[in-house]
Parts: structure tokens; sequence; C-alpha cells
């Protein structure tokens, strides 16, 4: 079978087959139709290795709370009536109820999955964006699930627009928010910025390296957040800057700094990347402009940015309260790794407001 993208596979699914099967079986019906539930082909980065598993012709189909007593019905005829195979493709897959599993004539489970919309955000993001997205709603989402809902692809909305609406009120932090989680960006820089030289001085190379990869993959996260787009988890970190249309010097100097050379060749791309990203700050206009240049620390051997005067500059300029009182700890993504957590709506959700909540009892 020819490869074809997750996507387009999808919508051609969802036109020629879903849709045709809900008219017949259910005509009147609402519902809006799309593929927002992750995987590489919602962030259209899916190639023919990625139909190893979880991969094939799958369709999501929302209805609204009037209909969900209709939804036992939607898969009934679903189950009569697909085909057994789609432009080649098995429309069944074997393997867990779950999403893991490979499309499979024999499997014993179709690719559409059906919900009721609010719920459905509800367990995916943890708040229903329909009724507006506060600060705490923001900063408990991780960005590899903002940017599978606002990527991926609507195919039908014939629920008033509700699926594109909610897709629209998560499309981009608010400004403030933007300020606060690029503040807390620069702050890691600030705080580890130092170390790989430290770590070069008395001899720890694979300590220096180690510093210096955790820098870059926060320098990769930051310039995605710079030019508004939603940073992916780390398997497609490096593709979605690589992707940015002038993130080839930076790309280029990330590459010397974590590349086989020695300290003074990881110091230079480290500050190369690090003064590019700081003048791409300054060109958001989200803060008065720093104008950061490299400098040495203190009276020691290598040089830092200083990026603390980034961040400065960036949470001065915000006004909103329920964001500028904060520590400057980020959205979950950005102090959380597990991806038993992230990967759990209700699970980050405690955590970021359990924190949060913490730290503001305490100021107080």
């Amino acid at each position: 079978m020819a490869f074809l993208p997750g996507l387009v596979l999808a919508r051609r699914y969802h036109d020629e087959v879903v849709a045709p099967i809900l008219r017949a079986r259910l005509p009147g019906l609402r519902y809006a139709a799309g593929l927002l539930d992750g995987g590489s082909e919602v962030l259209g980065l899916d190639t023919a290795r990625s139909t190893d598993h979880d991969w094939g012709p799958r369709v999501q189909v929302f209805v609204g709370l009037p209909d969900v007593a209709a939804i036992p019905r939607l898969h009934a005829a679903l189950e009569a009536d697909l085909p057994t195979e789609f432009l080649g493709w098995p429309t069944r897959f074997a393997g867990d109820d779950g999403r893991l599993g490979v499309a499979d004539a024999a499997g014993t489970r179709h690719g559409i999955a059906v919900a009721e919309v609010a719920g459905w955000w509800r367990r995916r993001l943890g708040f229903d964006p329909m009724a507006g997205v506060a600060t705490a709603d923001w900063l408990a989402s991780p960005t590899q699930r903002l940017a599978e809902v606002t990527g991926g692809a609507v195919f039908h909305d014939g629920l008033d627009g509700a699926l594109t609406a909610r897709r629209d009120a998560v499309r981009w932090y608010p400004p403030d928010v933007w300020r606060y989680v690029l503040a807390a960006v620069w702050t890691r820089v600030a705080q580890a910025e130092h170390l790989p030289g430290r770590c070069a001085e008395v001899g720890d190379e694979l300590g220096s390296r180690i510093v210096t990869g955790g820098l870059a993959r926060d320098l990769l996260r930051l310039g995605l957040l710079l030019r508004r787009r939603w940073p992916p988890y780390d398997k497609w970190l490096g593709t979605a800057f690589a992707g940015l249309p002038d993130a080839a010097p930076v790309v280029a100097a990330l590459a010397e700094a974590v590349g086989p050379g020695d300290w003074t060749r990881r110091q230079a791309g480290l500050v190369e990347a690090l003064e590019t990203l700081a003048g791409w700050t300054d060109g958001t206009s989200l803060a008065a402009p720093v104008r950061a240049r490299a400098v040495p620390f203190h009276n020691r051997p290598f040089l830092v940015l200083r990026a603390e005067r980034v961040a400065a500059a960036l949470r001065a300029a915000v006004t909103d309260p329920t964001v500028r009182d904060r520590p400057l700890w980020g959205a979950v993504d950005q102090y959380v790794h597990s991806v038993e957590v992230l990967g759990d709506a209700t699970r980050a959700r405690r955590v970021a407001d359990g924190l949060f909540s913490g730290a503001l009892t305490d100021q107080r």
C-alpha cells in the first residue's frame, strides 16, 4: 500500500464512508467530525514508518448533549456498515481497547471514536474552552495537547461551529500568559547557562554536554513559543523547530553546541543561539527590548547571556495580577516531564493547581 498522510486518509474516510453512513442511518443527526486526538498524523509529521502502530483509517465523531442518547445507535450503524478496508487499509484495529494497535482486517475495533463534544474537551484538556479559558487552564495544559487539538483537522462541523469555536479558543496564549511562559523559559536558561562552562573547567565533559543538551531543549521550545507554535513532545521538537522560516542559524548553532567539538565550540554555539533567541524575544514587542549580548560570568572564563534580564523585562510587562503574582515556574510541562502526568489532564491539573495554590498561599 502506498503511504498516504494520515490526515488525508482520515478526511477521505469521513467524506466517502462515515458521512454517507450517518446520513443514511441517522438522517438529521447533528454532528461534527475531525481528527484531534493525538498521533504523528495530527501534527502532520507521519511517515511510512508511522504505519506500524496506532495508524490507519480513523475519524472522531462528536455530538451535542441533546444527542447523547443516539450514540449507541451511531455505534451500531458503524459496526454494521463500515467496509472491511478503505484505500487498501483495513478499517479494523487489532490491539488494546485504547489507541495502541495496528490496522488489521481481523481486528475487533474500528477507528471511529464517538463522544459528546464538551465532555471530550474536558477529558482532553481538563476544561471546556467554550466556557472560557482561565489562566489556570492555560498553565495546566501541556503544549503537546494544545498542538494536537489546534492542529489536526475538522472535516465537518454541524454543531453550529462548536468544535471549531473550541479550537479557536485555545489557538494561542493571551498576551500576559505568553509573557509569563516565555519569562519562565528564560529563567530556566538563566539558572543553567553558566553550568556547561563550569563542568568543562573541571574536566567533566559528560556533565557539560548533558547540561548543554538540556539548554538546547529549552531553547528549541522557547523558539517555537516565540513564533507562536505549540512545542510538541521531544520526538518532534527538533523537527518542528527546524520548520520555522528563520530557524536555520539556530539549528546550526545548537548542532555545534551539542556536537563532538570541545568546550570552546560548545560555548560558541550556545552564545549564538542565546543571542539570536534574545533578538527574537525583543522582536515580539511583548516587553521593552533588552538587546542582550553575551558577557563573562563574573570573572570566570566563560560567557553567558545573563538571561534573567530578558525574563525580568517580560515579567515587568505583565499587567494581569492572576499572572503577575505567580512564581516563574511556567506551564505544567516546563517543570514536569513525566508522560504519566502530562498525558492525563486530571493529573496535570492536580499538579499545576496544587503547586500554584500552595505558592500563592505562602506569599500571602
